[in-house]
């Protein structure tokens, strides 16, 4: 089940079912009157099939999505895939040991991404810093977790990242991730009774610039080296998410140090069970 927020017509903040090129919007009630309640809830598909819907809207390039958060916080994880560790040693020697020996620990590596005034939905813009020459989008397999730590979806995200920053000091790593703009969550969350085994799910990343793709590289979740239920084991100790979390689980695909995103790029991550999220770059 694919659950959404957008505009509609009136400009009012609506809650959808997404059902093939249909949206579906729902019926809001005092118990369920929001995505972070659906999410909340013991058991989200059943409290969204118990909601009625109005009038089916066909999905075009008019549809105004929103990113699908409410007031939960995202995290992210870091070298969780065997080529994230091998491009963070490549762009910082200092820091080498550290990633080399942070893909082998127990304790995996776990930041603060982005409050939901930072995130970027479909078809809104992700920012390169202004003060970056070395941008690259990362697409990442992204958690949606209830604040009883559960895993009950998964949607598309773009953990947005300056490796020059990051590479000239890994103390500067806060300043290459969070940033106005910084990440990208949607279309839409894809709930899940039982989440797919992770081998399952592809990872396509495509970038587009002036109508011709510069970059298309596929990976999947079978390559990480971590699970999805050990990232938010961590993530859970010692700390609580009253409202839920959104969990972004590292990249696989991380372009070669020639290549940078440049203003007018249009970046495309899909993720097989949920979509596909695309968004312009822009910069400064």
């Amino acid at each position: 089940m694919k659950v959404a927020k957008f505009f509609d017509a009136s400009d009012t903040i609506r809650v959808g079912l997404v059902r093939e090129n249909e949206l579906f919007p729902l019926v809001m009630t005092d118990e369920i009157a929001s995505l972070s309640d659906l999410i909340a809830h013991s058991t989200p598909i059943a409290a969204a099939e118990s909601l009625q819907t109005e009038a089916a809207i066909e999905i075009d390039e008019q549809l105004r999505w929103l990113p699908p958060i409410d007031h939960q916080e995202v995290w992210a994880a870091g070298v969780t895939y065997k080529r994230s560790q091998t491009a963070r040693m490549e762009e910082s020697e200092a820091a080498a040991s550290c990633y080399d020996r942070v893909y082998n620990a127990d304790r995996p590596e776990l930041f603060f991404k982005a409050t939901p005034h930072r995130v970027s939905g479909y078809g809104q813009p992700l920012r390169i810093r202004s003060d970056a020459s070395w941008n690259v989008p990362e697409p990442e397999i992204t958690l949606v977790i209830s604040p009883q730590m559960r895993i009950v979806g998964l949607t598309v995200g773009n953990d947005m990242s300056s490796r020059d920053i990051e590479g000239e000091n890994p103390l500067y790593l806060p300043q290459a991730k969070c940033y106005d703009q910084c990440a990208g969550l949607g279309p839409w969350i894809t709930l899940f009774d039982t989440l797919p085994p992770a081998d399952s799910i592809g990872v396509d990343l495509q970038i587009v610039r002036d109508g011709q793709t510069v970059f298309d590289q596929q990976t999947s979740g079978g390559q990480m080296a971590r699970t999805f239920e050990n990232l938010v084991d961590w993530l859970a100790r010692d700390n609580s998410f009253p409202a839920g979390a959104f969990l972004m689980t590292g990249t696989g695909i991380v372009p070669t140090s020639d290549f940078t995103l440049l203003p007018g790029d249009i970046v495309n991550i899909t993720i097989d069970g949920v979509g596909t999220l695309s968004n312009p770059i822009i910069q400064g």
